[in-house]
């Protein structure tokens, strides 16, 4: 028998974010790396105008403005990569789409009747909009797709982009999530907010404090995040700037339970395990675990005894950004891939803040306090989502050769 296709290698050439913290990745990174923010966890100075005219920007849900806004951002970065638009793909994810637009034409619906609904509801709730939006812009041709596996998606939208170059499908993608779960309408709360706090998964503290004994529930966040992919000896001809090489990606499935995580985090070791199998890496060559540490408390043991199980007591360093960016659903683990590209670029792992009192039955090397520096190595990124959808990515720096 033969073997599987020959993978090709990718690069991270292009990096885009707006976040709570920060929009843009020097802003950003210098936020993830410092206290959190004392305010809801919203983009205060996201300006739509740079990036649509303003009847573009009324026709256009939040979520999908960010996804776009991201995107730019990515290519501004990454520059003009050269690749026939029928090779270039986008697969972005976002986990409740246009929701706040949705809940304000139900307003109108009740309110002013259904001649006053607008005609553009349907295209500003559609969870492609975002991955849609980007595409027709830039006139890439390529696959265009939208995952949608609630706080799972970024992670697995990056997976699937990578999978595209890695497998020849692609030369170059356009990668990541967004989320918008928080925008009032007049004077009433977003839904999604009033949602989740109904089902008590939000913080009654109002504090994001992953891993810690006083954690309860995390803090609502709203964001997108973008990375450009590129096959990497392409890249490197163009003479781009590259931030990182993705070695490896996987997605499986807890088959559990709607909303908990699987017991000792069983379906999020596996899926551990099979991206470190595709990187062709062992746990002992991790030089860190970007985690996905919500600040629940079932959900951060899980993954805590998920790491354990994988790394054994000794494991590498772990930190969660979710101390400072609260928890952005689809976007979250694009906003982390950033994160994570930069943190291997600066040498740098940003604290997990909101940790104080380590739980006890957490029994991990996880980073606080301030920035703790690393010789950059291969970093793991995990992304764990309602529904049981589990995502992990394997980025690191990029070496001369790869056996």
């Amino acid at each position: 028998m033969t073997g599987g296709p020959t993978k090709r290698r990718v690069a991270v050439t292009g990096l885009g974010v707006a976040s709570c913290v920060g929009i843009g990745v020097d802003a950003f990174f210098d936020g993830v790396c410092g206290p959190a923010p004392d305010r809801e966890r919203r983009v205060v100075d996201f300006d739509p105008s740079r990036w649509f005219e303003p009847k573009e920007a009324r026709r256009t849900d939040r979520f999908a403005q960010l996804s776009f806004a991201s995107a730019a951002m990515a290519l501004d970065d990454a520059g003009d990569v050269g690749v026939d638009p029928e090779r270039c793909g986008v697969v972005f994810g976002t986990g409740v789409g246009g929701l706040s637009t949705l809940q304000e034409q139900i307003t109108v619906l009740v309110e002013r009747g259904e001649r006053r609904v607008s005609p553009f509801l349907v295209p500003m709730i559609m969870g492609n909009a975002g991955a849609a939006t980007i595409s027709m812009r830039f006139g890439w041709r390529g696959p265009c797709e939208t995952i949608v596996t609630a706080c799972a998606a970024g992670t697995q939208s990056i997976g699937n982009a990578y999978r595209l170059i890695a497998y020849g499908r692609c030369d170059a993608a356009i990668t990541g999530g967004a989320e918008a779960a928080m925008e009032p309408v007049g004077d009433r709360p977003a839904i999604g907010a009033v949602a989740f706090g109904n089902m008590t998964a939000l913080s009654s503290s109002r504090m994001s404090r992953p891993f810690d004994v006083r954690r309860d529930g995390f803090v609502l966040a709203e964001g997108g995040a973008a990375l450009v992919l590129e096959e990497l000896e392409h890249a490197r001809a163009r003479g781009a700037h590259i931030y990182a090489e993705l070695l490896g990606a996987a997605s499986t499935a807890d088959a559990y339970h709607i909303t908990a995580p699987a017991p000792e985090g069983a379906g999020a070791r596996s899926c551990m395990e099979l991206a470190l199998d595709d990187a062709g890496l062992t746990p002992g060559d991790v030089a860190h675990i970007n985690a996905h540490g919500t600040s629940t408390p079932a959900g951060d043991l899980a993954e805590a005894h998920a790491i354990e199980k994988v790394f054994g007591h000794a494991g590498p360093p772990v930190t969660s950004i979710k101390g400072v960016t609260g928890h952005a659903l689809a976007g979250a683990g694009a906003i982390e891939a950033v994160a994570v590209a930069l943190t291997i670029e600066r040498g740098a792992i940003p604290p997990t803040a909101g940790l104080e009192q380590l739980d006890p039955d957490v029994r991990l090397d996880v980073v606080t306090g301030g920035p703790r520096s690393f010789s950059p190595g291969p970093v793991l990124s995990n992304s764990f989502g309602f529904g049981g959808h589990n995502g992990c990515l394997v980025m690191s720096p990029v070496y001369d050769a790869r056996d």
